[in-house]
């Protein structure tokens, strides 16, 4: 679980990044789980966009993604979502 400190960081760290990964009318599928957690054990953070033809909202899509690869939802905002998974390599020192 992160701190208000922590995630204030991760917010600003994300918000420097692209989008890897856009979540469209096929929804949340085993591959893009797997393609997440994969960028997320080499880069500890990722922004994932939700396009308008999903017919998932970007809240649910968070609770699923973070529920299903361990990771913590920093920020939901409009479409866009950042999480958060701390890897074995500590790429990312947290306050």
């Amino acid at each position: 679980m992160l701190n208000n400190k922590q995630k204030a960081y991760l917010k600003a760290l994300g918000n420097k990044e692209r989008a890897i990964y856009q979540i469209g009318k096929d929804e949340i599928s085993d591959n893009l789980i797997e393609g997440i957690n994969n960028y997320l054990d080499a880069h500890e953070l990722i922004k994932v966009n939700i396009l308008k033809s999903a017919t998932i909202s970007a809240n649910e899509a968070a609770i699923v993604i973070a529920s299903r690869t361990g990771a913590d939802i920093v920020q939901i905002i409009g479409r866009t979502i950042i999480l958060y998974r701390p890897s074995k390599k500590g790429l990312i020192d947290l306050p």
